[in-house]
């Protein structure tokens, strides 16, 4: 019997891994309480998607722990032991935003969390493959210091700069404000990295940048793609803070995501570290997702302009993959923008118009 655990597996990322993984023949157990429920509201509640996995998959197990209680946690380990042969870890609290008003419940999901996580795999199961969703918040605010350019639509870096196919695991994550949700998550992201160095573990860490999908729970404070769409829907108001809305974001789809790291537990290394995101194949400002938006649902997009930008919020962020494209030449991306919101809408355009 070959075991995944997956935390945070009613969430986006951890619900298109249960079904990836199940789907690659693995009994997969799921650890979520619907904490995003707790930070976000009812908007973010992921108890759907919990239903809808169990419904869907037969050997889906679902635990509904905190990642913080290191009780729960151990039993769940102990029960499959050597049989787990992969850990991905996606829960988290993932709005820098929502982590400055309460910044202990931030740090002990993030961080803490994270170290239960690991502690129990190298107890349990150290021949398995730990792999962690981090974020490019680890980069601090630096990648505003990238000499850009305004244009029509969007800010773009100089052609000539070394960062023009994206921004590589080469920039320092230090000296920078990355916003408390940064500094909870560099923790973790340098825990997973020590574990594999330290331990000689096989530990991945992939510092997504804007991650997406038809099953992702958008709220304000989290999910702009899925959110953006919702709000183009049914009318709500939209805020766009500062940049002139022409900050540009990568966006990847779950499901490519997911597939990444799916050749990481194929062919693992020892705490290793790699961007993940759309890159310069998904990408996209705000401005230029509300023209899509718009399109696709054929409604304008109710929105409001505030020149203050959100603390520690990039400009100009698309994800440099050639490392990882390096180690796995073998995986392809297969959304882009207009896809991924095609998607989302056919998936929200029913459901939430008749709300």
């Amino acid at each position: 019997m070959a075991v995944a655990i997956v935390t945070g597996s009613a969430g986006l990322i951890g619900s298109e891994t249960v079904h990836f993984f199940s789907e690659k023949g693995f009994d997969v157990v799921g650890i979520d309480n619907n904490l995003r429920k707790t930070f976000f509201g009812e908007d973010a509640d992921t108890s759907w998607n919990r239903k809808r996995l169990e419904e869907t998959h037969k050997r889906y197990t679902h635990y509904d722990a905190d990642i913080r209680d290191n009780d729960a946690i151990a039993k769940i380990y102990g029960r499959y032991g050597k049989d787990v042969k992969a850990v991905i870890h996606c829960a988290a609290q993932p709005s820098h935003d929502w982590a400055a008003s309460d910044p202990y419940m931030d740090f002990t999901v993030n961080a803490n969390g994270t170290l239960v996580m690991l502690e129990n795999f190298r107890q349990h199961c150290p021949e398995a493959v730990f792999i962690f969703t981090s974020t490019n918040k680890v980069y601090g605010d630096t990648p505003n210091s990238l000499p850009l350019i305004e244009k029509d639509t969007r800010w773009e870096i100089d052609p000539s700069h070394p960062y023009n196919d994206g921004i590589d695991e080469t920039m320092s994550i230090d000296q920078t404000k990355h916003s408390l949700f940064g500094a909870s998550k560099v923790a973790a992201d340098v825990l997973t990295q020590e574990y594999g160095r330290y331990f000689g573990l096989y530990t991945g860490v992939f510092r997504g940048g804007c991650l997406t999908g038809p099953a992702h729970s958008g709220t304000r404070l989290h999910g702009f793609l899925s959110y953006l769409m919702r709000c183009c829907i049914t009318g709500r108001k939209y805020f766009i803070y500062g940049y002139k809305g022409k900050q540009v974001r990568d966006n990847i789809h779950s499901h490519d995501l997911v597939n990444s790291l799916w050749h990481f537990f194929e062919k693992p290394r020892v705490g290793e570290v790699y961007n993940m995101g759309g890159g310069r194949y998904s990408n996209c400002s705000m401005l230029e997702a509300i023209a899509l938006c718009e399109d696709i649902s054929g409604k304008k997009l109710n929105y409001e302009y505030e020149e203050t930008n959100r603390i520690g919020d990039h400009i100009w962020w698309i994800s440099g993959l050639k490392k990882f494209e390096q180690h796995y030449p073998t995986w392809k991306m297969q959304y882009d923008v207009p896809t991924i919101l095609k998607e989302i809408h056919e998936t929200q355009k029913d459901v939430v118009e008749t709300a």
